[in-house]
């Protein structure tokens, strides 16, 4: 199990554990290289010391690395570390589909419709590359925020499904195919059943199959007949129930043959979901076998003349045909009871060994039935057509006028006045048509006026008389126009409200937070956007209300390091904007000193939490002069001693004897001890100054003689730190 702050592939640093189970755990991580959240599925120890296991797992995730589909999460990378296997993907916020219909109880029709086309969309990419799922269920199946349906879990359940069959194949055993139950082979069309299986449940709220035990609900899935969805609920469309037959078939050959197929049908169901348009072959052999029974029997003697015949020596009951004329009678009686004496043994061991090949006597009876059958046809045939032409037309008047009078009697009975259906439901005009014994043939438009299912048009006007047996076309309603509803997705409230009632939907505003769209704008429509739905038809419209305010407790980050300190605010939902430096003397340097909001104290997530970080202890301030030396009263030139001195503690920072002046210096690195606290200097410029001679009062000549002169400045030095 990897823990907080870990980091893995020397880029993926994990956060926190998101989930967990029977084969993996998975963790939330921050990619430090592409600075982004992904999902890390961890395998468990047990498995990860599998070798085959994992040597298969790597290379089913590989595969799946590879597929790239808006309806399939995506895997970013596969990797292994210190005996830990995992594969990285697409984080993807939301709630699966299992946990979706446990809160909604079950999902309306077209939602259930539009969530199986995007999930057969994801599955068909991924059989596309001949990647199979093998676990198609509606916990593998999230439901993003903004309404994307994506399906997860490719590549490891294929892999287990060859070494971890009771645990894997058992914990998914209500989502099963037949195949997979026996451990046999599966393929694509697996998938397809087990997809059939989550629609039922969408639509039911309730899988077709449970037991007290996996195997017992295996059974069920290799042995039982799948429940009729609208028997549970009336008014699923006989379509999509049609649909889930044909997906759930215990024989893969009659599923659909792809995904595509499956999309197709899917796609039909949204426009016309009343139709019975789906195409389910009959199982080859499945044919009901049916008993003859005793008043079976006796009405065959009817229709066939056939008499009984009591074998002699065996005292069973067996039977022929009446013929025409006695003679061949006698001729076939006398074959029947030569053909019962010569098979008499190979008769009565044929019914010891329990009838399991036809006995041949029963045969000539069916042969004889046959020929018999074909005869009467053909003469009824003969008789209708000579009747036609007027062959058995009789010559008197008497005939004549009979026949006439039966011909008027037989028109007026074969004709019936037709009724007004326009208005009435296609159930109710078939039901009141038949009646009158005329058939229906419906067809399907579009319209403004009627509601789905009612009858827009009659081929036969009220009052018209017509033959009995005539079908009637009726063209029945499909309600308004279907029209595709467009993404909207980002947009202005009010500007996506206007684009929808624009095509002809009522629009219903819902809100809810999000983290992706701003506050006013639309996240997602429901039905989804690419799908189709009738003029007026409600779409409700999800807004954001912008970011979900949480409150959460600020937490302590003292002493942690810059980055450490950043991680955990992330995975609080906190931010930063500003993180300063400072020396100090007690925290050592690169670890935090301070934050902005005291530990424990109460904030909405996103609220930026500042901090500062330790430079560790402040070192002594130095300081600096850099000015010019210059004997300002004489305005000397030359050599001249000069020294910089403190003026606080009178320690001499500077001191040249033969320095040429006027010049700059430039004294630097000078501590704050050196100064004593203050940055006040002097700088004292010792040159000689020239006296000449001179001659007193009394004639007493003084010599011209050198002195030097002292001349004091008063300067501020400067801080270097």
């Amino acid at each position: 199990m990897l823990k907080q702050s870990m980091i893995i592939g020397e880029r993926y640093e994990i956060m926190e554990q998101i989930g967990t189970g029977g084969m993996s755990d998975v963790y939330k991580a921050l990619d430090h290289k592409l600075n982004r959240y992904v999902a890390i599925k961890v395998l468990k120890q047990e498995y990860s010391e599998n070798d085959n296991f994992v040597n298969k797992f790597r290379i089913e995730a590989q595969a799946a690395a590879g597929l790239a589909h808006p309806n399939i999460v995506n895997v970013y990378d596969v990797g292994e570390e210190g005996g830990i296997h995992y594969f990285v993907m697409e984080l993807v916020e939301g709630i699966t589909l299992k946990k979706y219909i446990e809160k909604k109880a079950r999902l309306s029709v077209k939602e259930a419709i539009s969530i199986a086309i995007q999930v057969s969309m994801g599955l068909e990419a991924a059989h596309y590359k001949h990647i199979i799922h093998r676990d198609v269920k509606p916990q593998n199946i999230i439901i993003s925020r903004d309404g994307k349906v994506k399906v997860t879990d490719f590549g490891i359940a294929r892999a287990a499904s060859s070494n971890t069959i009771t645990s894997n194949a058992m914990g998914s055993v209500h989502y099963t195919s037949p195949e997979q139950a026996r451990g046999g082979y599966s393929d694509e069309k697996s998938d397809i059943y087990s997809l059939g299986i989550t629609m039922y449940e969408m639509v039911t709220g309730r899988v077709p199959f449970d037991g007290e035990t996996t195997v017992a609900v295996a059974i069920k899935h290799i042995q039982e007949e799948f429940p009729s969805a609208r028997e549970f609920l009336p008014e699923i469309p006989i379509s999509l129930e049609q649909i889930i037959f044909k997906c759930t078939q215990k024989n893969p050959d009659l599923r659909y043959g792809s995904m595509s197929e499956l999309i197709q049908d899917l796609k039909k169901s949204l426009i016309a979901p009343d139709d019975n348009f789906v195409k389910i072959l009959p199982i080859p052999g499945s044919e009901e076998t049916k008993t003859i029974t005793e008043d079976d029997v006796r009405q065959i003697k009817r229709q066939t003349g056939k008499l009984e015949y009591i074998d002699p020596k065996t005292g069973k009951n067996n039977s022929y045909f009446l013929q025409d004329e006695e003679d061949e009678e006698d001729e076939d009686e006398e074959d029947i009871n030569g053909e019962f004496e010569e098979d008499e043994e190979e008769y009565d061991d044929e019914n010891e060994d329990e009838g399991k090949e036809i006995n041949p006597k029963m045969e000539k009876v069916i042969s004889i039935l046959g020929i018999v059958t074909v005869i009467i046809i053909v003469f009824i045939i003969l008789f209708i057509a000579g009747k036609t032409l007027g062959f058995f037309k009789s010559t008197s008047k008497e005939d004549t006028q009979t026949e006439e009078t039966a011909d008027d009697t037989t028109e007026e009975a074969d004709e019936v006045e037709m009724i007004d259906v326009v208005g009435l439901t296609i159930d109710e005009a078939t039901e009141k048509l038949n009646a009158l014994s005329l058939g229906v043939k419906p067809s399907y438009e579009t319209s403004d006026e009627y509601e789905r299912d009612y009858v827009i048009e009659q081929d036969v006007l009220k009052g018209d008389m017509v033959e009995k047996n005539t079908t009637i076309n009726l063209v029945v309603s499909m309600g308004m126009e279907s029209v595709t509803i467009p993404s909207v997705t980002n947009k202005e409230e009010e500007t996506a409200k206007t684009t929808l009632e624009d095509l002809g939907f009522t629009v219903v505003r819902d809100y809810q937070s999000s983290d992706t769209i701003e506050e006013g704008k639309v996240i997602s429509t429901n039905p989804a956007a690419g799908t189709s739905a009738e003029k007026g038809a409600t779409v409700t419209m999800m807004v954001s209300t912008g970011k979900e305010v949480v409150v959460v407790s600020v937490p302590d980050i003292r002493n942690l390091s810059e980055v450490g300190a950043k991680n955990l605010l992330s995975s609080y939902g906190l931010t930063w904007n500003t993180i300063d430096q400072a020396y100090n003397d007690t925290v050592t340097a690169g670890l935090v000193v301070s934050q902005s909001y005291s530990p424990g104290a109460p904030v909405n997530q996103g609220t930026a939490v500042d901090f500062t970080v330790s430079q560790g202890p402040q070192p002594e301030a130095t300081y600096y002069y850099n000015g010019e030396v210059r004997a300002k009263e004489n305005d000397y030139t030359g050599q001249a001693k000069v020294v910089l001195i403190s003026s606080a503690t009178k320690t001499i920072l500077f001191r040249n004897e033969t320095m040429n002046i006027p010049d700059y210096i430039n004294v630097s690195d000078i501590t704050e001890s050196q100064l004593g606290g203050s940055a006040e200097g002097i700088l004292q410029i010792t040159y000689p100054v020239v006296i000449p001679a001179t001659t007193n009062e009394t004639g007493e000549v003084t010599p011209e003689r050198t002195e030097y002169k002292t001349e004091e400045q008063a300067v501020t030095l400067s801080r270097a730190n």
